[in-house]
């Protein structure tokens, strides 16, 4: 799966060389996905995340807020259907995050964390597109996304609850899955101190353009803050 390059606006952030070696080479191994239109970049921040303003994206996660993408009924169906081709079943509490998304902003209860997370959820509660946002800084070479062995499981949140990874496509590293369409491990989360993420839009092959059109969005909101934006090169891996 080669890297079709990310799309580009007059007011999006710089990109700058060199973020992403403090994992080594610029490149991600991906298992081929019949149905997967995967898009990775890596973000750096002019400061720890916990010192940037809070409220940069507060009005596109309010209820009712509009922007210049949106995605529909069929991407949702296309985003489950990627889910549900390795055997996973998203469903109940195992639905893709941007469907958890759409419902906390109808809700009310989708309020800002910090500029790399703010970023994810606006642009995935607006395309129907599951976006992952990981710390770099806790990521162990080599990374690779690929569907686990069954029976994989990892913590999602502070209070130890785990998510069973069997048939779900996911982010992993050398310590095991980190993250996917569905919740991400709570071991690669970003923190206060993040300066570094790695950004994955988990992207459905029959969700067509709008996959790139959310990647240029979210290049051009983390201009916001000062952010630099680097594209990540996607090597075709065999499977694990």
């Amino acid at each position: 799966m080669a890297d079709r390059g990310l799309p580009r606006r007059a007011d999006a952030p710089r990109t700058g060389p060199g973020v992403w070696r403090t994992l080594g080479p610029v490149e991600l191994s991906v298992t081929p996905h019949p149905l997967l239109q995967l898009r990775v970049f890596v973000t750096e921040f002019p400061a720890p995340l916990g010192t940037l303003p809070r409220s940069a994206y507060a009005d596109l996660l309010r209820p009712g807020a509009k922007g210049p993408v949106a995605g529909s009924d069929e991407v949702r169906t296309a985003v489950r259907d990627l889910l549900r081709h390795g055997g996973y079943k998203p469903t109940g509490r195992g639905k893709p995050a941007s469907e958890y998304l759409v419902r906390a902003a109808s809700e009310g209860k989708l309020t800002p964390i910090n500029a790399a997370v703010d970023v994810g959820n606006v642009v995935s509660l607006h395309t129907g597109l599951p976006i992952s946002v990981v710390d770099v800084g806790r990521l162990r070479a080599p990374v690779r996304v690929c569907i686990p062995p069954a029976g994989s499981r990892y913590v999602f949140n502070s209070a130890g609850q785990e998510i069973d990874l069997t048939g779900l496509v996911c982010l992993t590293d050398a310590e095991g899955p980190c993250a996917n369409a569905v919740k991400d491990s709570q071991r690669t989360k970003t923190s206060d101190e993040t300066t570094t993420t790695l950004t994955l839009v988990w992207g459905a092959t029959a969700a067509g353009d709008l996959v790139d059109e959310a990647v240029g969005w979210a290049w051009e909101l983390l201009g916001r803050v000062g952010a630099t934006v680097d594209s990540v090169d996607l090597a075709e891996g065999a499977a694990p």
